[in-house]
């Protein structure tokens, strides 16, 4: 099992476990450890912003490119910054084992 670090918007951090080859999104492993704070309303559509994360800038390289489509979500979501992205669109591989996130702030 890889190791996933989210850090919830009051600042704690909890590492969870998931299977970094069952193809899931990084939305879909925080919202099914119980973080309901990251509302993912589309259900991993790409089509709302509410699963905005910031990814720890040492992880940025190892994400795979970034979309139009994502681009143009997180240009009208607030407290976007350089590390932001959808985690309903970064798959969780064997690559990012130990990756932290924060979900952003509403």
């Amino acid at each position: 099992m890889a190791k996933l670090t989210v850090v919830t918007r009051d600042g704690s951090s909890h590492e969870v476990e998931a299977d970094a080859a069952s193809g899931y999104s990084l939305m879909e492993i925080i919202r099914e450890h119980g973080f309901d704070e990251l509302e993912a309303t589309c259900g991993g559509c790409c089509s709302c912003a509410t699963c905005h994360v910031l990814v720890h800038p040492g992880w940025m390289s190892r994400l795979p490119a970034i979309s139009e489509n994502e681009i143009d979500l997180l240009d009208g979501a607030a407290e976007r910054e350089e590390t932001s992205r959808l985690s309903c669109q970064v798959p969780f591989t064997p690559e990012l084992d130990g990756i932290t996130v924060t979900i952003a702030p509403e």
